[in-house]
């Protein structure tokens, strides 16, 4: 499972960056890479990596010491 994860994590990384070269430069490396955003190959990769982004859902509770962070809420927070 730990492995997955990473694999998803690193999934979901490559899909932020595909998308800030799309808001930035409005280049699509996965088509660029595919040959358009319509093939086989480029709806394989976005489907895997929305299926990733997905499951990194799941690691949002390992964060939950961060929940009121700076906010003056809670013990220690992170802004010491």
């Amino acid at each position: 499972m730990k492995c997955v994860s990473m694999l998803a994590l690193v999934l979901v990384i490559v899909g932020a960056l595909n998308w800030g070269l799309w808001g930035f430069f409005q280049f699509d490396l996965v088509a660029w890479i595919c040959g358009g955003n319509t093939t086989g190959a480029s709806r394989l990769i976005y489907s895997v990596v929305g299926l990733a982004g997905l499951w990194t859902l799941r690691l949002l509770p390992h964060f939950k010491h961060f929940s009121g962070c700076c906010s003056g809420k809670g013990k220690g927070g992170c802004c010491k």
